[in-house]
Order: structure tokens, then C-alpha cells, then sequence
């Protein structure tokens, strides 16, 4: 039954991805930009029921920007979950860029690329991101800079930090947790790390049942004088605390 159940989802997470890209394609270029946002959280809300994840936001999300959001990262369901609660634009690896349609819903939704590889590019990216930031925009950054298994929090990356001071703009922190309703724990079903493949992430996240993200919404804060490397130490504590508060 788990199977039949999981390739059920599967057959729905398909037809909602090409609907997106029909979408994209037909309707969103007529649409004001509030539309197309709010159109992407709607989109992101159904793909989370495809892959029967329950959602449950604590805190507020941010109503308008400037703001960066800074979350820690488990999976490739991160980008939905946070998508579903309001829309923002993330800084992701330039190589999502070249994946067939994943590539169409990333650009439709205003991604920001980096190559994570290049300083140069890195400094160009916090360059980018400071004016949007100045621009009003809500911008959202993952600074583990991989993904987690969603017990621990990794060493946070503070490079893209820069922009938030830069703009004088405020950074909201974010706590991300998968937990298992029947027994109260972490579920690790959606997890996306080590020697996983996006595949075996995905089958074994479409054959759950009873996961719920959990996102947790921190007071968005300012530099106060910190420089990136210290401010980046003090969101991982916090974005720690949250988690704890949240499970």
C-alpha cells in the first residue's frame, strides 16, 4: 500500500510540476508582480499537499521587505516549504540553473544564482543582493551552504551576510524542522544529505506519511555593529534556540 500510495503522489507532484510550467508560461507574464508572488505560494501550498507534508508556521513571516530570510537547510523541500509561507527570492547554486524545469519554476520565482566555488562571484552575488535588499525585495539564504540531516545545525558561511549590512537591511531567522507526528520525533524522510541522490529523497518522502514541517519565524534583526562573521554566530544560536522552542 505504502507504494501504491507513493507512486499515487509521485503521478500528482508530476502533473503540479508541468502545471506550474504551464503557468509560467501562459498566465504569469500577464500578472502584476503581488499576483505572481502570491502565485507561487499557492503553488508551493499544493506541492506540499501532493507530498501530504502538513505545514505549520510559527512566528510571522515578514509582510513586506526589506528583509533577509536566514534558515537552516535539510532538504530540496526547504525551498517549498518557505515558498508556502510567503514568497522570497533565494540565492541558490548556479547549477539548478541548467536542470530542466526545475530551472523554469527557479527563474519564474526571481532565484538569485551563485557560484559557490568563485569569490569573485561571491562578492558579485552580495553586490546583487544589497540592492535588491535596497530594492524592497524579501531574500532568503541557506548560510550552511549544504544541507543537514536535520538534527544538528552545520557551521554557518557568512559571506552573504555582507548584503544585509551593506543595505543596512534587517535579517529575520529561521528555523526549519521535518518531525514525524505519530512519535513526536524528527523526521528524517525528507532529508536530502550525505550520499542521498534527489531521487531516493524524493520516493522516500512521497512513501511518509504524518511529516510536518515546521517553520519557526524568529525578530528580525539588525547588524547593531556586528560584522558578518560574529552576526552569522549569533543567527546560528538563535535559528538553534528556535528549533528547540519549535520541537
Amino acid at each position: 500500500m505504502n507504494r501504491l500510495r507513493a507512486v499515487w503522489r509521485l503521478l500528482r507532484v508530476v502533473l503540479h510540476l508541468l502545471g506550474g510550467v504551464w503557468t509560467i508560461y501562459t498566465l504569469v507574464p500577464r500578472l502584476t508582480l503581488v499576483q505572481k508572488h502570491a502565485r507561487v505560494q499557492v503553488w508551493a501550498l499544493a506541492m506540499l499537499d501532493c507530498l501530504a507534508i502538513k505545514l505549520v508556521v510559527r512566528g510571522s513571516p515578514p509582510l513586506t521587505g526589506p528583509m533577509l530570510l536566514v534558515a537552516n537547510h535539510i532538504s530540496w523541500v526547504d525551498i517549498v516549504v518557505m515558498h508556502a509561507t510567503r514568497h522570497c527570492r533565494f540565492v541558490s547554486k548556479d547549477e539548478i540553473a541548467r536542470w530542466p524545469v526545475v530551472s523554469t519554476l527557479a527563474n519564474a520565482a526571481d532565484t538569485l544564482y551563485i557560484t559557490r566555488e568563485s569569490r569573485r562571484d561571491a562578492m558579485r552575488v552580495v553586490h546583487q543582493m544589497a540592492q535588491c535588499l535596497r530594492d524592497g525585495d524579501v531574500l532568503a539564504i541557506f548560510p550552511e551552504g549544504t544541507t543537514g540531516d536535520g538534527s544538528t545545525l552545520l557551521p554557518f558561511h557568512a559571506n552573504l551576510l555582507q548584503a544585509a549590512i551593506s543595505a543596512d537591511a534587517p535579517v529575520q531567522p529561521v528555523a526549519l524542522q521535518f518531525v514525524d507526528t505519530a512519535t513526536g520525533q524528527i523526521s528524517f524522510a525528507p532529508c536530502y544529505v550525505g550520499d542521498d541522490t534527489l531521487w531516493q529523497s524524493l520516493w522516500r518522502t512521497l512513501k511518509a506519511n504524518n511529516v510536518v514541517a515546521m517553520v519557526q519565524f524568529g525578530t528580525p534583526e539588525q547588524a547593531q555593529g556586528r560584522d558578518r562573521r560574529a552576526w552569522a554566530a549569533d543567527l546560528r544560536q538563535t535559528i538553534a534556540d528556535l528549533r528547540n522552542t519549535g520541537a
